[in-house]
Parts: C-alpha cells; sequence; structure tokens
C-alpha cells in the first residue's frame, strides 16, 4: 500500500507520522465510559442521505487484524444509506489524536469473515455470533434495530489526524 502524506497544519508544527496513526487504527478503542479520551471512544458513522445531506450516528466498532467491523440492522437508515451508497466516514476522538477515515463500507456476507469479525466483538465483550449471512447477540446498542445485524467492513481510503497532544499538527494521509 502506498501512502501519500499533506500536513495541514498552519502553524508549523511537524506532520503526523504514519506509524504513530497506524498504531492507533490497528488498536482496540475501548468504548465504556472513562476508558479512553476525552473520557471514552465514541466512533461516530456518517453516510449519505438520499437527498444528499449527512446522516451521523454513534456506532460499535471492532477492529479485528487491520480491518474495521461494525455492524448495523437491515431497516436502520445508516444501512439503507450504506447500500445505496458505500461512502462514509467514521471519526474518533484518542488521545494523540482525532481520527477522521473516510473509505467504503462493504456488507460482509463471507462466513469465514463473519466468524473472524463475531470472535473479535466477542473476545472484546459483545457476545456476536453468525446466524446466516449476519450476527445476533442477545442484545445490542439501540440504534441497531433489532436481529439480526449486518457487519460491515470498512475500507480506508483517507485518514485526516489532528494532534490532541504535543507535538499536536493535522496530518492528511492518502492510502493507495
Amino acid at each position: 500500500m502506498t501512502i501519500t502524506e499533506c500536513n495541514l497544519d498552519g502553524y508549523g508544527a511537524p506532520t503526523i507520522e504514519w506509524a504513530r496513526v497506524e498504531s492507533v487504527l490497528a488498536s482496540q478503542l475501548p468504548q465504556a465510559p472513562g476508558t479512553g479520551g476525552p473520557q471514552r471512544h465514541t466512533m461516530w458513522l456518517s453516510t449519505i442521505n438520499p437527498d444528499g445531506r449527512p446522516h451521523v450516528v454513534p456506532v460499535g466498532v471492532i477492529v479485528s487484524g487491520s480491518r474495521w467491523y461494525f455492524t448495523s440492522g437491515p431497516a436502520t437508515r445508516k444501512s439503507r444509506n450504506l447500500t445505496r451508497d458505500a461512502r462514509c466516514v467514521i471519526s474518533v476522538a484518542t488521545e494523540p489524536f482525532d481520527l477522521v477515515l473516510e473509505g467504503q463500507a462493504d456488507r460482509v456476507t463471507d462466513s469465514d469473515e463473519l466468524r473472524t469479525a463475531a470472535e473479535a466483538f466477542a473476545a472484546d465483550g459483545w457476545p456476536a455470533r453468525v446466524e446466516g449471512d449476519a450476527l445476533t447477540a442477545g442484545y445490542s446498542a439501540p440504534s441497531a434495530g433489532p436481529p439480526p445485524w449486518y457487519l460491515y467492513r470498512l475500507t480506508v481510503s483517507t485518514v485526516f489526524a489532528f494532534g490532541t497532544s504535543e507535538p499536536l499538527g493535522a496530518t492528511k494521509f492518502q492510502l493507495d
């Protein structure tokens, strides 16, 4: 993969190093209160409504390998939006950076990949399991709709990192 970086900081801060950003992206960012910065890691998913307006909701994300996964009920606005237009954004605040990941979310139906993601969710405390071509569990976020839930894999094309601790900075990374 080729990574092109562009320093966006207008105040003379250095370019943020990709290795630092990549280590955060590859880590499991806990979403429980008091576990991240600031105070928790809420992942925000932005999709595109049919009329072009943005639709933004919190979503649970699991990192498995270098892949980011999230779930959504088939009838939810986010799933309907992604079916029509897979382009989306996930953003999250962490201690070293505020991160914005632009890309495409594709529904996962492969049984091995579904099983791998379900195991990762379960290891992180959400007892997901595969049911047909989706995931199910005894509960999920209220915004997820009723089970089963589709699994989506985010393929990231652009990452914006905005420093929240020294040496600060703002850098755009284009992933090709």
